[in-house]
């Protein structure tokens, strides 16, 4: 490993991650990681780990990560969408012009049922944005 390494290491879990305080300054020139907190992304909870007491440095850096790590996911939220909406249209081409009458009877049933609830939900979700703007309005 070339370069600084940084002061904190973020162990990426589902939830959230496990932090760790990165320490270099030993008599051994190793890298020792000391774990110092586990944080859940869901709920927004930061838990010191054992006993320990978080500085607030550690709360401050722990605090830009998950603003950080939140607004990541979100734009990988949104980015999986507009992926979907181009899997929808390459579905559409396959359908129409390479898809085998058994393939078609394989997912056909399973395609409306998704593209029903789908569209479903996205009909009321605009009946209700639609109906918030015209109170706004008034």
């Amino acid at each position: 490993m070339s370069g600084e390494l940084p002061d904190y290491y973020f162990r990426v879990r589902e939830n959230g991650a496990f932090v760790f305080r990165v320490d270099t300054e030993n008599r051994q020139r190793r890298i020792e990681m000391d774990q110092i907190a586990v944080i859940n992304i869901k709920n927004g909870q930061v838990k010191p780990h054992g006993d320990r007491e978080l500085s607030d440095e550690d709360a401050r850096v722990i605090k830009e990560w998950m603003d950080a790590r939140t607004e990541l996911l979100a734009r990988r939220d949104i980015d999986d969408i507009h992926r979907a909406v181009d899997y929808l249209n390459l579905t559409t081409h396959w359908a129409q012009s390479r898809a085998t009458a058994e393939q078609l009877e394989d997912v056909t049933d399973a395609l409306l049922l998704a593209m029903h609830d789908l569209r479903t939900v996205l009909v009321r979700k605009k009946a209700d944005r639609m109906l918030a703007e015209d109170k706004d309005d008034d």
